[in-house]
């Protein structure tokens, strides 16, 4: 259990500095994705698609607010080319992270324990209730990308990962998609309900699961 917290604290710690770094440089705001949406909103559908997927993606590297770009797809190119283009850049960002804490994440372990006890209990404690983990990661920032390393470091068999991750995000943005889809500039109210509705949500099935967890841990 103290390995798993301190994996999980390590990497809030790394991805939280890269959204501190981004704010404060001012490097990428949500005022400048709008200023991009709004000037490739004349081109090609693809090519809007293109940037919505690459903002999508390296959320994983650097913070990107995806809620905001979510929404944005949904104004710019519609609800179903919305969707298709932000599953894409899910996909990958969540998948790449998977992947390669699945290669690399073993040598992590190594340098953060030499305990192989610990090792084994923190594996077999993210696979027992890492599938609800993932499902409801959503409702919290930098949540998804912390619990795909973690899926992948912990050996989560991939067809057990995808179905969790599926569940998850799919409808998450299909909702928010449609919210911004359904949005303007002079109503923004849609899409203002549909990012508070879904973030409670969330937040209550999290409540939930906490207060289940802690009824079958007392009964134990």
């Amino acid at each position: 259990m103290k390995l798993l917290i301190k994996s999980v604290l390590i990497l809030f710690v790394i991805f939280t500095s890269m959204l501190l770094i981004i704010k404060f440089s001012g490097l990428l705001t949500v005022e400048d994705i709008k200023e991009i949406f709004a000037n490739l909103k004349s081109q090609p559908s693809y090519i809007l698609g293109s940037l919505i997927v690459l903002l999508l993606f390296i959320d994983l590297f650097i913070a990107v607010p995806t809620m905001t770009v979510i929404i944005l797809a949904g104004y710019f190119i519609g609800f179903e080319l919305a969707v298709f283009y932000t599953f894409i850049g899910l996909f990958c960002a969540s998948f790449t992270g998977y992947f390669l804490s699945k290669k690399y994440g073993e040598k992590v372990l190594d340098k953060l324990s030499s305990n192989e006890t610990q090792k084994l209990e923190m594996k077999e404690l993210f696979n027992k209730h890492g599938v609800l983990v993932i499902v409801l990661s959503r409702a919290v920032p930098l949540l998804p990308e912390i619990s795909s390393c973690l899926a992948g470091t912990c050996k989560m068999s991939f067809k057990k990962f995808f179905i969790a991750w599926s569940i998850g995000t799919i409808p998450y943005l299909s909702v928010i998609t449609y919210a911004g889809s359904i949005s303007n500039l002079d109503n923004p109210m849609p899409a203002l309900i549909a990012a508070i509705g879904i973030t409670i949500l969330f937040w209550f099935l999290w409540l939930v699961f906490i207060k289940v967890n802690k009824i079958k841990t007392q009964k134990c």
